[in-house]
């Protein structure tokens, strides 16, 4: 097994020993028994958000199989909870909410990967957050080797961060949180319209003014449509996907720090604003297709930007997990070059520096 058959970057060397969870207990036990060998873990999902170095893991990976939305409030009183386990497929969900008529998923339609980690990284498209609609984080905590659930309050939500993120780093747990998502229950209402439309691109999209609310089916096509015209849907055919969506944040930086017209947006933090990674990296000179120079005359160069979005470094077909951050060097320091602005990846690494 390797993990380039786990990850949608498919690269990535060998695995010490897989683990496939088909239950609760058998996730658990891993985790626990991997703890207690002092083994190093290392927990997947959808493997969308991971770029494992050549040389593999040499430790234990475990992959949560399992795929269950039970339905906990029905919306009777006011709002819907759902909960789902880590494994489930979080595009899945998306299309059960949707269909089910659950509003607040639907701009998050598309994005790969399972529902575990989208708390973690608290994942967010077009104007939502997943933290727009958790309600508790259901984990098993390696330190104390007990369940803990922990409330919308208690996750430390920020852009693309969380407590369980951070967790990686707080401590000797490398590339696994110290907390285990087992599962997620989220809450939101019983609606055929959706949330507020947020993002310029999506209302334009849906021929609607900001703050509109249309039919969630509605949001849900565009939105679709719109990440595949950027290679941000999962297609096996098509080596524009075979990436890891948005390698890089956006900043958020000192708003005197943003360059002449660059894209600028609120953020949190007096005197700070984010600005557009995608915007920075064409303007320091890396267009769409932009790869290193050393491929054999004629040949494609095994790593590139995308094609259709500079912030997606892909995997044309032959790309060794080095090829991948030899170009995420290239991109950062040309950015910090041009700009004075280092750009952050978004995807965890595991045995390869970038």
């Amino acid at each position: 097994m390797n993990l380039a058959s786990l990850t949608t970057f498919r690269v990535g060397g060998p695995v010490g020993t897989y683990v496939e969870a088909q239950s609760e207990d058998q996730l658990v036990d891993a985790v626990r028994a991997a703890d207690s060998d002092g083994v190093p873990l290392l927990v997947v999902g959808g493997g969308s958000n991971l770029l494992v170095g050549d040389a593999g893991f040499d430790g234990v990976v475990v992959r949560d199989a399992r795929q269950d939305v039970s339905l906990v409030n029905d919306g009777a009183c006011g709002g819907v909870s759902i909960t789902a386990t880590a494994g489930t497929w979080w595009d899945a969900l998306v299309a059960q909410a949707v269909e089910s008529e659950w509003s607040g998923f639907e701009a998050l339609s598309g994005i790969p990967g399972s529902v575990g980690a989208t708390p973690v990284q608290n994942v967010g498209a077009y104007g939502a957050e997943v933290a727009d609609l958790v309600a508790s984080v259901r984990t098993w905590d390696r330190e104390e080797g007990a369940h803990r659930t922990f409330p919308l309050v208690a996750l430390g939500f920020g852009y693309r961060d969380s407590m369980l993120k951070r967790s990686m780093t707080e401590g000797p747990w490398g590339p696994t949180p110290r907390y285990v998502v087992l599962d997620v229950t989220f809450h939101t209402r019983m609606a055929s319209l959706s949330a507020p439309v947020r993002y310029a691109q999506l209302a334009t999209a849906l021929d609607v003014e900001l703050g509109a609310r249309v039919p969630i089916a509605r949001v849900r096509e565009a939105v679709l449509a719109l990440r595949a015209s950027k290679g941000m849907v999962l297609d096996p055919a098509d080596h524009d996907t075979w990436s890891a969506g948005s390698f890089f944040t956006n900043p958020i930086v000192p708003e005197q720090d943003v360059p002449e017209g660059a894209p600028r947006y609120p953020a949190a933090g007096d005197g700070l604003v984010k600005t557009s990674a995608a915007w920075l990296i064409e303007h320091a000179g890396f267009g769409k297709g932009f790869a290193l120079a050393g491929a054999e005359p004629g040949a494609e160069a095994p790593a590139s930007l995308s094609t259709k979005h500079t912030l997606a470094l892909t995997n044309r077909g032959g790309a060794t997990a080095e090829d991948v951050a030899a170009l995420a060097r290239a991109v950062r320091d040309g950015v910090r070059d041009a700009f004075g602005i280092t750009l952050v990846p978004e995807p965890v690494t595991v045995g390869v520096e970038i």
